[in-house]
């Protein structure tokens, strides 16, 4: 674990995990604006490293940087003993992913150690993340949990049931872990980023016909927005009557609109 710190945070943790140049990154500064203390994970420290290095400075804010490999349950653990040493975690924002294959992968070539590593850090990582913040959250009655979902969580894709598989899955958790935990505090989201982030120009149109994605970097600080909307209460999607979990079961992707943001955000 490599810290990067400044001044102490009046507020708890942060810990985002699967901090890439892209989403995770603009989240964790988000965080660190809101003065969250920061616990940074991925499987690359040494990029890890730098974007601790750069929040610091950017933010004032305290900001750990901790490896973890989201597809082996004992690298869980020992990153989040690191995580734990650091205090109360408030918030866990879970947005690791395996890196899908360009062009589709046929079904009949697909590697099943390839299918299972991408299932492992899109879902089981995710539920061994949660286990290790769920007690203490349940102890004090509140947290919160935000999971990163994308197109292939609610479609079916032809050539990436890898992909699809797992995001499937993970919305499945998320429901379930919102409807256990929704009565001792613990609040549980499901977010939707409908679209491809910062990819290069020659496949936009590839990532338009899919879904209408942007394209555009402009979208991981707007995802972020939703992210810290949703930590907030706030809903872009449809909301089950008399429930504060802003309706977990999204019956259609959430769209985003880079103008709606909190003043502060940085686009």
């Amino acid at each position: 674990m490599r810290s990067m710190a400044s001044s102490p945070s009046s507020k708890g943790i942060a810990a985002i995990v699967g901090v890439g140049p892209r989403l995770g990154l603009s989240i964790a500064r988000k965080f660190a604006r809101e003065g969250y203390t920061l616990a940074i994970l991925s499987s690359d420290l040494g990029r890890l490293s730098r974007f601790a290095d750069e929040i610091a400075r950017d933010e004032k804010a305290r900001v750990f940087a901790i490896r973890i490999d989201c597809s082996d349950t004992k690298s869980i653990r020992e990153a989040f003993e690191g995580v734990l040493s650091l205090g109360f975690v408030e918030v866990l924002v879970y947005n690791a992913y395996h890196p899908m294959s360009w062009p589709p992968t046929n079904f009949a070539d697909m590697r099943v150690q390839y299918f299972e590593k991408s299932i492992a850090v899109s879902s089981v990582g995710a539920f061994h993340c949660a286990q290790q913040v769920l007690p203490g959250m349940v102890d004090r009655g509140r947290g919160t949990i935000l999971f990163t979902g994308c197109f292939a969580s609610l479609n079916g894709i032809a050539g990436y049931s890898e992909l699809c598989c797992g995001k499937f899955a993970l919305r499945a958790l998320s429901q379930c872990l919102a409807r256990e935990f929704q009565a001792q505090g613990v609040h549980v989201a499901h977010v939707i980023i409908d679209g491809y982030i910062g990819v290069p120009r020659n496949v936009i149109n590839f990532t338009t016909k899919i879904k209408g994605g942007w394209g555009t970097t402009r979208a991981a600080a707007a995802a972020a927005a939703a992210d810290w909307y949703r930590r907030r209460g706030r809903d872009y999607g449809p909301r089950r009557a008399g429930s504060n979990l802003l309706a977990i079961a999204h019956s259609r992707p959430i769209r985003l609109d880079p103008r709606d943001r909190p003043p502060s955000l940085k686009l």
